[in-house]
C-alpha cells in the first residue's frame, strides 16, 4: 500500500461545492434565492415552514421536525466520518442505520445544490434537544444546568456544520437571521441569529463563504438587493470570501455566485504580498496657540 499522496492534477480535477453561509434580516428575501438556483439539482431543507416565499417553484423538498433529523440527513448527504468511534453521531454505523432506514443514498446524486433554512431554527431545534441530555442536569441536584446545555448546543452545532462542510462534491448554502444590536460603547454591531455564542463565533471558519444580503442604496439613492462578500467593508456586515473571486458587492444571485466562485483563478490574479509593512506616520501632536 502506497502513501496516498493525492497529486496536484487529482486535486485540481475534483469537483468541490461551495460551502456558503447567508445572513440578512427578516424579510430581506433570502428563502427567495432558492429561484436562483436550478430547481432540478437542488434540495431544499425547509426548517422554517416559511416557503410562501417559493410559492410555485417546483423543488424537491425534506422538512426535519426535530434535532435528530438534522443529523440522520446530514450523515446520509454527507456519507460517514471514518475519524468517529461507532457509538457517535455521523461515524460509518450512524450511516449504515439510516442508510437501512432512508434507502440508497444514491437517490441524492441528482442534487447538486442543498439549500438550508435555515441555521437559526436548525440552532433552535438543536438547544431544544439539548436541554433534554443528561450532561443539561447537575449531577448534584438534578436541576437544570444551562451553561452545560449551551456548551452540549454549541459542540451539537459545531459538529453538524463541519460534517456538511466536508461534503465536498456539493455545494451545500446556509440562510439565517442578521440581528442588529449595540456594543457596551453603543456602537452597532451586526451578529448572526443563533442561540449561543459558540456557532457564530466559529461558523467563518469553517464555510468557504459568508455572504451578508442586504438592501444598499445605488448611485442614485435607490436601494438594491445586494450580496456583501468581503470581510472589511464600511458597513460592518459579516462577510468572508475565501474563494478570492468576488467583488465587495455581488448582485443577489446564488447561481451565478457559484459559478463565479467555481471558475478557474489564474495564478498570479491574487499575488501574495510579501513586502516589509510600511510603519504608520505619527499622528500630528496639536500646537498651543502662544497668544493664549
Amino acid at each position: 500500500m502506497s502513501l496516498p499522496i493525492i497529486t496536484a492534477d487529482e486535486r485540481l480535477a475534483e469537483v468541490r461545492g461551495v460551502k456558503a453561509a447567508v445572513f440578512g434580516p427578516s424579510g430581506v428575501g433570502k428563502t427567495t434565492l432558492l429561484r436562483t438556483l436550478r430547481s432540478s439539482t437542488t434540495l431544499f431543507f425547509d426548517l422554517e415552514a416559511g416557503d410562501l416565499a417559493i410559492e410555485g417553484l417546483a423543488v424537491d423538498t425534506i422538512r426535519p421536525r426535530t434535532w435528530r433529523e438534522c443529523r440522520d440527513f446530514a450523515v446520509f448527504i454527507g456519507g460517514p466520518n471514518p475519524a468517529l468511534r461507532k457509538d457517535q453521531p455521523y461515524s460509518e454505523d450512524h450511516y449504515q442505520a439510516i442508510c437501512q432506514k432512508y434507502g440508497d443514498p444514491k437517490v441524492l446524486e441528482k442534487y447538486d445544490t442543498v439549500f438550508i433554512d435555515s441555521i437559526t431554527v436548525a440552532g433552535r431545534l438543536c438547544f431544544q434537544w439539548c436541554k433534554g441530555q443528561p450532561e443539561a442536569h447537575s449531577d448534584k441536584t438534578g436541576k437544570p444546568d444551562v451553561r452545560g446545555a449551551y456548551g452540549l448546543h454549541g459542540r451539537e452545532m459545531i459538529a453538524w456544520l463541519t460534517h456538511l462542510q466536508h461534503t465536498r462534491a456539493k455545494n451545500v448554502i446556509f440562510v439565517g437571521i442578521l440581528d442588529e444590536k449595540f456594543d457596551d460603547f453603543n456602537r452597532k454591531i451586526f451578529v448572526p441569529q443563533i442561540d449561543g455564542s459558540k456557532t457564530g463565533l466559529e461558523l467563518p471558519g469553517i464555510v468557504d463563504e459568508v455572504l451578508t444580503l442586504t438592501s444598499l442604496p445605488d448611485d442614485k439613492g435607490v436601494p438594491q438587493r445586494v450580496f456583501v462578500c468581503h470581510t472589511q467593508n464600511s458597513w460592518g456586515y459579516p462577510a468572508k470570501d475565501r474563494s478570492g473571486r468576488l467583488d465587495l458587492l455581488e448582485p443577489p444571485h446564488l447561481g451565478r455566485l457559484i459559478e463565479k466562485i467555481r471558475q478557474p483563478l489564474p495564478i498570479d490574479a491574487r499575488p501574495l504580498v510579501t513586502d516589509a509593512p510600511r510603519v504608520p506616520a505619527p499622528a500630528a501632536t496639536p500646537q498651543s496657540d502662544p497668544t493664549n
